[in-house]
Order: C-alpha cells, then sequence, then structure tokens
C-alpha cells in the first residue's frame, strides 16, 4: 500500500511532465504522416461502418432500446472499446517504445503507462464529441446522464492502466506478450455484448447472461449505453458497480506488484 500510496504522490508531484510527454505521445504518433490525425479516425469509422451494415442493413437487428436506430446502440457500446483495447496496446509495449527513459536511474518508470493512457484519452474525448455530434444528429434525447461518460472514461482507464502495468512488466522478458494481448482484445470484443445483446441468450443459455456479465467490461459498455440511450445513473447497477471495482482494484494491485517486482531488472533486459 506503501507503493501505491509513493506512486500517486510522484503522479501529483510530476503532473505538468506527465502531460506534457503525454501531449508529445500523442502528436507523435502522426508525425510523417500525409494525412496526420485522419489515419486515428479511420479504422474505428470503417469498423462501425462495417457492423452498421452487416447488423442493421444485412439482418435488421433490432437494438432493444425503442424507437433507436442500431447504430445508435452500437456507437456507445464501441466507442469505450476502441479506447481500452488501444490503451491496452499501447501500454503493453510502452517500455520498450521508451526503453531509453527506463535506462534513467532517475526517471520513475511507473509513469510510463499513464503517459500512454493519457494520450489515449485525448484520442477517446474526440470519438465522444463524435458520437455526441451522431446523437445529435439523430435527434435523440438529451440525457443529464450523458456526464456519466467521465465516470465510466475513468472506470476504462483505470481497468486498463491495471492490466497494462502486468502486461508491460511482462512483455519486456516475454516479447510474446503484446501478440496475446492482442489476441485476447479481438476475443474479448466478441465476448462483450457490444453488436449484440444479452437477452439473445435469456431463453435458450441463461447461464450466458450471467457469463457475460462477469466481463468487467461489459459494465463499462452497458454504463455508456445507460448515460446515452436511457438515461440511468450507474448506482442503477449496485451489483454491477461493486463487483466492476471489486475486479479493477484486485487487477491493479497485482499489476502493480507484478511491476514493482520486475522492474529492477528492466534496464538490464532492454
Amino acid at each position: 500500500m506503501a507503493y501505491v500510496v509513493s506512486l500517486l504522490e510522484e503522479i501529483i508531484r510530476k503532473r505538468r511532465m506527465i502531460w506534457d510527454l503525454s501531449k508529445a505521445d500523442f502528436r507523435k504518433r502522426f508525425v510523417g504522416s500525409y494525412f496526420g490525425i485522419v489515419w486515428m479516425f479511420v479504422q474505428p469509422m470503417v469498423t462501425v461502418l462495417i457492423y452498421f451494415l452487416i447488423f442493421q442493413v444485412g439482418m435488421k437487428s433490432v437494438p432493444p432500446i425503442p424507437g433507436a436506430p442500431y447504430v445508435l446502440w452500437l456507437v456507445p457500446g464501441i466507442v469505450p472499446w476502441f479506447f481500452f483495447s488501444e490503451t491496452l496496446n499501447c501500454i503493453t509495449s510502452c517500455l520498450q517504445e521508451y526503453h531509453y527513459l527506463v535506462k534513467k536511474v532517475v526517471f520513475q518508470v511507473e509513469i510510463l503507462p499513464i503517459i500512454k493512457l493519457l494520450s489515449c484519452l485525448l484520442v477517446h474525448g474526440f470519438f465522444i464529441l463524435i458520437m455526441l455530434l451522431m446523437f445529435g444528429i439523430y435527434r435523440w434525447n438529451v440525457f443529464f446522464t450523458w456526464v456519466q461518460l467521465l465516470y465510466y472514461s475513468l472506470a476504462a482507464s483505470l481497468l486498463a492502466l491495471g492490466i497494462g502495468y502486468f502486461t508491460s512488466a511482462v512483455n519486456v522478458f516475454f516479447k510474446d506478450m503484446a501478440q496475446i494481448v492482442s489476441i485476447c482484445l479481438q476475443f474479448g470484443m466478441w465476448l462483450t455484448p457490444i453488436m449484440y445483446h444479452e437477452s439473445m441468450f435469456a431463453d435458450r443459455a441463461p447461464w450466458a447472461v450471467t457469463l457475460l456479465k462477469l466481463n468487467p467490461f461489459y459494465y463499462i459498455s452497458a454504463g455508456y449505453r445507460d448515460s446515452m440511450l436511457t438515461g440511468d445513473w450507474f448506482w442503477m447497477r449496485p451489483k454491477l458497480t461493486i463487483y466492476f471495482w471489486a475486479v479493477t482494484l484486485a487487477v491493479g494491485l497485482v499489476g502493480l506488484k507484478v511491476f514493482k517486482r520486475l522492474r529492477p531488472h528492466f534496464s538490464d533486459v532492454l
């Protein structure tokens, strides 16, 4: 616990440096690219378009929210997943990317995953603005619960950060970890009710509904939809809220413990 407290104090003390490095990381991603920041949106928008054509145009899928077009039901579920998956991928490889900082004795390497997290949050902010614009175009009701996007973004950030501390530390010694994370994220997207609703299993396999809800990201995707579509507050899912934060806390503590244990050997390997 003392390690966690000291890390929080270090983050607060060096918050300006962390923010500057995060902005530099954000800009660095698009240096040398002709279209620059445009590429940040291309792949996710194409993904949304493909799912829209398959599920709404092709399969005539009907979302569980009365009067909501499928695309408005899809986007609040998939936008946080884009953020979570990009953040976890970036954090997993951050120690190799910033190996020159890891080798500096005076540099606190624990802040590197946070730098990547903030860089991805900047991208996520743009996608939230696009999502809000889409809801405006469809003239969907505006709810006060839209402000909850800040809460659920924080939840997704802490979950990704907790897992990322573990995967980034292991990735230094086991280079296949980055590929394993990428594959797990592909499975994770389909194990989360993003393109489909869990109610489709209610009659045939009710146990599957419970299994899907054990996925901590279910809480985040459902929360985004609650906030944007129905106006439900996060405390209206009390059991899921308690479960999510218990899992996130446990994952974060394990991730930090592994990171701390392996940290003295990072510079030797890198």
